[in-house]
């Protein structure tokens, strides 16, 4: 169930329209803030992320000043947040990465990014994209349901999305994609009840019924 080029072009365009400069909800002041907090962020809520981050770079917000703290030190920041154990083990782990071998900063090569601790494909797409301006499209449950939703994709998995994604969309939306993609699926789009009646799509999408 695919969509024609002209309403997916339609779709961003007026995606665009509502929201000219999205970003994401987590709150950052650098690169490796947002990696560390996009690590957090699995299978948790942005907010949960932001109250624990927001008191963690108070004291910590650099991969030196969080090996500091030491994990049991880390962990009374993060506690808050779900699988927090596994969470600050890889952010240890990556702090010392980025240390050895990064010089203490973020790198902005996928490759560089995924072999770090904690770091999957979606992580450095988010990374790539935020914090380096990539046009990369990170694929969540949002993102996968909205995209299969709007005939954007038709794939049962998230790399299929993904690839679906960078084909079909327009090149001048592919930077702010994600975010828009991403805020329309928690906001409106939702898994259980989509608001379909006051949705700016509905008319574009084929899954309105």
């Amino acid at each position: 169930m695919g969509n024609s080029s002209a309403n997916i072009h339609q779709i961003f365009a007026r995606l665009q329209a509502q929201n000219p400069h999205p970003t994401t909800e987590l709150v950052y002041h650098s690169p490796f803030e947002l990696l560390i907090a996009v690590i957090l962020s699995a299978q948790a809520t942005d907010v949960s992320v932001n109250k624990a981050t927001q008191k963690l770079y108070q004291v910590a917000n650099t991969p030196q000043a969080i090996l500091d703290l030491g994990l049991d030190g880390l962990k009374s920041y993060i506690k808050t947040i779900g699988l927090y154990n596994s969470k600050a083990a890889n952010i240890i782990k990556t702090c010392d990465m980025l240390i050895q071998q990064h010089n203490g900063e973020v790198p902005n090569q996928r490759e560089a990014l995924e072999a770090l601790a904690g770091v999957g494909r979606k992580t450095a797409n988010v990374v790539l994209n935020t914090a380096f301006g990539e046009p990369t499209i990170a694929v969540d449950t949002h993102i996968f349901r909205v995209a299969n939703r709007l005939g954007l994709a038709n794939s049962k998995t998230v790399d299929g999305v993904e690839k679906q994604l960078l084909a079909c969309v327009p090149n001048e939306y592919k930077l702010d994609a994600h975010h828009w993609l991403i805020l329309h699926g928690r906001y409106v789009c939702t898994a259980r009840k989509p608001q379909c009646a006051s949705c700016l799509l509905a008319d574009l999408c084929p899954s309105k019924h």
